[in-house]
């Protein structure tokens, strides 16, 4: 199969059943937020929460019955991994799934789950490649590529058609970059529907690998990223050609953006997505002046995020926002003191969520003692008037950055 505007609609109409064709919902709280017309098309509510499960279903439907009969093999980290598995569960077909050693057991386990075969190998998915190409040579399976396949990328390119069926009047759509498969799939079939349209690619500035093979630049990817999804280090290099020729501009965001967008979404929407699934909203609130006026869809690629890693996320930006402070307030280490530090908080309505002596220090005196109190608040307003209430009672106040180390 070649990457064409009918093989997608094709691919499309032989989903029915299997694959579920998500909403395109209207996103007022971030519209109100960006002062945009904002669609968001929901893959984290696909199978597995992820769009991976479109393109694992063409790739495999369209194998041989011996093809089927050998088993399908692939490194993924999470999200294909776990599509691999899911349609090999259904299909009855053997499926092994390459995966870095170091994957999170949360993963493993998911995948497992379905009756995949797990292999650990290595500490990233180039290190697996070399798993892979063994294990095809010793079992004779098929390799189905996370991203560098014209039949994973045909699926992928559904997501487009549905967007644009369900909202013809959009003017720019938005997709997260890794290996290209999906921005090579949905610019396809969006250009083919509307040759205006405008199509913006994301990337995590840490990783801005198809931006660079694209430029012609040296690679500068690398670090540690919550948009791990999207953290490719070689785009595919079936898909980077129909990037470069139908896609008007690929943005990078940062770490803090990626932190917002996925916080901003379950704050504003309820919507739970991973880092790479809210890359597209993290360039809406990075680049916001790109988009000003448009009517944009942005694909919310994916769900698979760790709860504790969510859990802090949305700790942090509160934090950011002021509506936690962490305040460190000396004291007489003498009776009276947390219930007086308590009430002044309470009379400001402020609400502690942990507090701590610290009387460890080596640079406080025997008498003296810290406490450090988690207050939630309003914001930075109602902060700087509970630490106006403390001071009135004779309280030094630190607001704590989360740099600062405490006991």
């Amino acid at each position: 199969m070649t990457l064409t505007p009918q093989n997608i609609r094709n691919a499309h109409a032989s989903m029915a059943g299997h694959i579920i064709r998500t909403p395109l919902v209207a996103a007022p709280g971030l519209s109100l937020l960006t002062g945009l017309d904002l669609h968001l098309k929901l893959e984290n509510l696909q199978h597995t929460s992820s769009f991976k499960a479109r393109g694992a279903f063409i790739k495999m439907q369209n194998l041989t019955e011996d093809e089927k009969k050998r088993g399908v093999i692939t490194m993924s980290a999470g999200n294909h991994a776990q599509a691999v598995a899911y349609h090999a569960h259904r299909m009855g077909i053997p499926a092994v799934i390459v995966m870095p050693a170091q994957t999170p057991f949360a993963k493993i386990n998911r995948t497992r789950a379905w009756g995949a075969e797990v292999v650990l190998e290595g500490r990233n998915l180039n290190e697996c490649e070399g798993k892979v190409r063994e294990i095809i040579s010793e079992r004779g399976m098929t390799l189905v590529h996370p991203y560098n396949d014209y039949d994973v990328a045909t699926g992928q390119g559904s997501v487009g058609l549905e967007m644009l069926e369900d909202a013809p009047d959009l003017e720019t759509i938005i997709v997260p970059i890794g290996g290209g498969g999906l921005m090579a799939g949905i610019a396809t079939i969006a250009k083919d529907i509307n040759p205006d349209i405008r199509l913006v690619g994301v990337e995590a500035a840490l990783w801005p690998t198809m931006s660079e093979m694209i430029s012609g630049a040296s690679s500068t990817a690398g670090g540690e990223t919550i948009a791990e999804g999207i953290a490719v280090k070689h785009p595919g290099d079936l898909t980077k050609p129909v990037v470069e020729e139908l896609v008007d501009e690929i943005l990078l965001v940062d770490e803090d953006h990626i932190e917002r967008a996925v916080s901003t979404l379950v704050e504003h929407q309820r919507i739970i997505a991973e880092g790479a699934g809210a890359a597209g909203v993290a360039a809406l609130l990075q680049h916001r002046e790109a988009f000003a006026g448009q009517k944009c869809g942005v694909v919310i690629c994916g769900g698979n995020i760790d709860p504790r890693l969510l859990a802090g996320v949305l700790t942090r930006s509160m934090a950011k926002d002021g509506r936690i402070a962490r305040l460190r307030i000396d004291i007489s280490d003498e009776p009276g003191m947390l219930a007086s530090i308590a009430t002044a908080i309470g009379e400001c309505k402020g609400n502690i969520v942990e507090i701590f002596h610290q009387r460890m220090f080596h640079d406080v005196p025997a008498k003296l003692a810290k406490i450090d109190a988690v207050v939630e608040t309003r914001g930075s307003d109602h902060v700087q008037e509970i630490i106006l209430a403390l001071e009135k009672r004779n309280f030094r106040v630190t607001v704590l950055s989360d740099t600062e180390t405490q006991i």
